[in-house]
């Protein structure tokens, strides 16, 4: 005869694996516009799941995309949809092309995003966006958003590792063999992480966008770390 502790613990582990299996969340890229849009171009990625999960992470990414849109302070950006960010954008543009209308500029942007990980612990996007709004040249923006699979709720840098002094140590070493033919640090003698700090398929990737720390001309500045070497002070697990 089963024993009834047995059976009941094999009920239950069924159970958590169901539990499991039932949050597991997918993405569709998709592909955004509006009415009479000619100069915003939008193709990012789109959850699809457990409902509190999906509208954490499509929430923060509509979020990514009205920043990269909004025009004026950033501490005015306003609570919109993808679409209603495009028609704003636009009638930006055409207030501009109304004030300055000898002006021959043509504003774009261009916004994308991409899974760069994700595992039943994190999911990882970047989101890449490129304004044009006049000047010499347009803007580059490289974005990360980490989220807990579990709940779909932004993970901050400093909790994804079990001791952030331990990680920039060793984080200070790939700096600084990939900046070592750069002249051209605005400071060459500290050493602060980026904003942008993400998994992806091969370690944990550390960005550094235009003029963060470095001049326009010497670009994005990026290195990547094998999970081998921080896998003990990582709090999330990157496996599939």
């Amino acid at each position: 005869m089963i024993n009834k502790n047995f059976l009941f613990a094999f009920c239950c582990l069924l159970f958590l694996l169901n539990c499991k299996e039932a949050i597991k969340t997918t993405f569709s890229d998709v592909t955004i516009s509006t009415k009479n849009n000619d100069i915003v171009a939008i193709n990012i990625p789109q959850a699809y799941g457990n409902e509190t999960i999906i509208t954490n992470i499509n929430s923060e990414i509509n979020k990514a995309v009205a920043t990269a849109l909004h025009i004026g302070e950033p501490e005015s950006i306003p609570s919109i949809s993808t679409e209603e960010s495009i028609i704003s954008f636009n009638k930006e543009y055409q207030s501009f092309k109304t004030n300055f209308p000898e002006s021959t500029q043509i504003w774009e942007a261009q916004i994308d995003g991409e899974i760069l990980h994700q595992s039943p612990e994190i999911i990882c996007i970047a989101i890449t966006t490129y304004i044009n709004t006049g000047g010499a040249h347009g803007n580059l923006n490289i974005s990360f958003l980490n989220f807990n699979s579990e709940t779909g709720h932004l993970i901050p840098n400093e909790n994804l590792f079990k001791n952030m002094d331990t990680f920039k140590k060793t984080a200070k070493t790939y700096f600084n063999e990939t900046i070592k033919d750069n002249d051209y640090l605005f400071d060459s003698e500290s050493f602060e992480l980026p904003q942008n700090i993400a998994y992806n398929e091969d370690g944990i990737v550390l960005l550094y966008n235009t003029y963060e720390i470095a001049p326009y001309a010497s670009g994005i500045i990026e290195f990547t770390i094998p999970f081998e070497n921080v896998s003990d002070i990582l709090v999330f697990n990157g496996s599939y």
